[in-house]
């Protein structure tokens, strides 16, 4: 009797390891289960929504790109689910900042973001960028960029340096020397991708290799964009980024004048609204007979126009735009339209398209939602926005598109070869 009831507790025993074995077994699948899920699941990804962020100047002196970048990308992604998730952007103001920019940057990365989409400001979003990459958070979609990219930006628009060298061309097309075209620029990395424009531009010029070596020498010095000392050295007068003052660069334009025996016919505008218009004053105070031209940042849609009517003036200034006309067909242009109505202009429309390329690419992706899946998509194939095409099989620039726009009373239109002998002047 004592042997059977031996072996039967020996049995039960065994049986009980078991049970306890098979029951530590499983809770440590599950656990490593969850781990995997969790070690898959990227920063702003959760079973529920798509958490974005961006840092912008909402408030102070360039709150309107901010305002307006905002406004269209909200317009964008309201309402839009994702692969069965909503979407949160969250738009951080940093007044165009540098070190605010960091520290709200900072704040919205502890927080979890997947990626940042619609950044503004040129030297802040380049101070921004070593953070971006050491948290290995793609940037997308950035309004001043520069030239700047990395392997983890997907821009929406073409290169400053794309911008430049298309007035450059429109201006030996009607005329006008390369000597006789010069560029006042904020003296920044925005500055910097003016320089690198203007060498582009003027390298189908011979006779030009003389200025292209000032520029070279220009580059050298700017280190990174923040060297103070770089006016009086070539067709260039810069101004200091977040000021107003313009008398040096205006000053450098004169003193390139005397230098080259060549008049500035043409000056390229690379600065905030407020002091292109400032610049355009100047000249006529001085009675400059200046022509301009203006990037799509600078004119920043009615920005420069509404400066200048503050100054009376009625300068007809050619600017290249970035985004559609805002009277096209396009599918993509109705819709923004329609819902930013009155408000609609470049800046927002621009928006409104940095938020549908994201929805796009988002909704292409397969599983794993990864950073790395996503940048992967985005390179894999072209996106057909509203008949707006983009395509990044070439570089970090998803859009090729710069036209021609002549901008005067704060209106635009499209810019002809007719326009030549009246946006020029003799």
């Amino acid at each position: 009797m004592y042997l059977y009831t031996h072996l039967f507790n020996m049995i039960t025993g065994v049986k009980i390891l078991n049970h306890i074995l098979f029951f530590l077994l499983f809770t440590c699948l599950i656990i490593m289960s969850k781990q995997a899920n969790s070690i898959e699941a990227e920063p702003g990804i959760t079973d529920t929504y798509i958490r974005i962020g961006a840092t912008m100047p909402l408030t102070g002196e360039n709150d309107y790109y901010g305002i307006n970048m905002k406004k269209g990308i909200d317009a964008a992604l309201e309402n839009q689910v994702v692969q069965g998730r909503k979407i949160e952007f969250k738009a951080m103001d940093d007044s165009s900042d540098s070190v605010t920019t960091i520290q709200v940057a900072n704040q919205i990365i502890d927080e979890g973001i997947f990626l940042m989409l619609g950044n503004v400001g040129a030297l802040p979003t380049f101070q921004l960028m070593p953070v971006l990459r050491v948290n290995q958070i793609p940037g997308v979609g950035f309004y001043t960029l520069g030239d700047m990219s990395t392997n983890n930006t997907l821009n929406y628009r073409p290169n400053t340096t794309d911008e430049v060298t298309t007035l450059i061309a429109t201006a030996t097309d009607a005329g006008i020397k390369p000597a006789q075209i010069c560029i006042f620029a904020q003296n920044d990395v925005f500055g910097v991708a003016a320089i690198n424009g203007f060498k582009t531009g003027l390298k189908n010029f011979p006779e030009t290799q003389t200025t292209i070596d000032k520029l070279d020498h220009i580059l050298d010095m700017a280190m990174g964009g923040i060297n103070p000392a770089l006016n009086g050295l070539g067709p260039i007068g810069f101004y200091p980024h977040d000021t107003v003052f313009i008398r040096d660069g205006y000053l450098s334009l004169k003193d390139w004048e005397r230098q080259s025996g060549q008049p500035c016919r043409f000056v390229i505008l690379v600065a905030v609204p407020k002091v292109a218009a400032d610049f355009i004053a100047y000249s006529h105070y001085k009675n400059e007979s200046w022509s301009f031209g203006a990037i799509s940042a600078t004119a920043a849609g009615y920005a420069l126009g509404k400066h200048l009517s503050n100054y009376y003036l009625n300068d007809k200034v050619i600017v290249t735009q970035v985004v559609p006309n805002l009277d096209s067909s396009l599918p993509i242009v109705k819709d923004a339209k329609n819902i930013l109505g009155n408000d609609f202009n470049h800046v927002n429309l621009e928006g409104y398209i940095v938020g549908r390329l994201f929805l796009a690419i988002f909704k292409s992706m397969k599983e794993p939602i990864t950073r790395a899946n996503f940048i992967k998509t985005a390179h894999r194939q072209p996106f057909d926005l509203g008949g707006l095409k983009i395509e990044f099989n070439q570089g970090h620039s998803g859009s090729k598109l710069v036209s021609l726009n002549l901008l005067q009373n704060n209106t635009y239109k499209s810019l002809v070869t007719d326009d030549f002998s009246v946006a020029f002047k003799p």
